[in-house]
């Protein structure tokens, strides 16, 4: 669809995210919280989509894309993403450098560029915080993960993804040493604030606080 704005791509993507995690359809206070504006603004918009056939709007029911609102947003993230991968290990940007970089580059219309970008990168399966990248066909690879808030004392896991992207999250757990790959082995849990203890495979041990534990995706190593 040739006559879409960047803004209504915006709300596109934000509707699918919303969708994705809460596993509903997006409430219009929900939309207006991720797009940072009032839900006056975002009703006059999901009307303007609603005419385009990009959504469906019930009424206190909340948004869902339709077919061609989802492959709009399937597309927007595919190139948001690939550009993440790009910027990171091509042009050695920083994983908290790249977000608002990559939200300008993922409106370039090219399909020959992108598919092209794809080529180049051999197919990434997952951006620079663990998501997921679809790939030309809208196919998502998914892997058995969790917070890390759910390991339990002597698990041994490695971090595979982050559930948030702001920057100072992102740097804070650079001065961890908490990237994408990390082992960690969880050595002790407070129940009374719900921070854990875990020992970094040779970076000594730290305290992590329920925040922190519950925005790390891992995954459990494999017994050898």
């Amino acid at each position: 669809m040739d006559n879409i704005s960047h803004t209504e791509e915006n709300y596109l993507k934000a509707i699918y995210k919303i969708s994705e995690q809460s596993g509903a359809k997006a409430s219009t206070n929900a939309i207006a919280a991720d797009m940072n504006t009032s839900a006056a603004s975002v009703t006059d918009m999901i009307k303007r989509l609603n005419e385009k056939s990009l959504v469906l709007y019930e009424s206190r029911r909340g948004v869902s894309l339709t077919a061609e609102g989802l492959r709009i947003a399937t597309e927007l993230i595919r190139k948001h993403r690939l550009w993440e991968v790009f910027l990171v290990e091509k042009l050695r940007f920083s994983w908290d450098e790249v977000h608002d970089i990559a939200e300008q580059l993922e409106h370039i219309k090219s399909e020959e560029l992108v598919k092209r970008l794809d080529i180049y990168l051999a197919y990434p399966k997952f951006d620079p915080h663990g998501d997921p990248i679809p790939d030309a066909d809208g196919n998502f690879t998914f892997r058995k993960q969790a917070p890390l808030a759910e390991s339990k004392l002597g698990d041994k896991v490695i971090v595979v993804g982050v559930q948030d992207h702001a920057p100072a999250f992102l740097q804070y757990l650079d001065r961890l040493k908490l990237g994408l790959g990390a082992q960690l082995e969880i050595l002790d849990y407070h129940e009374y604030d719900g921070s854990m203890k875990v020992r970094l495979k040779n970076e000594g041990e730290e305290t992590l606080s329920r925040k922190v534990s519950e925005h790390l995706l891992v995954q459990k190593q494999q017994k050898a």
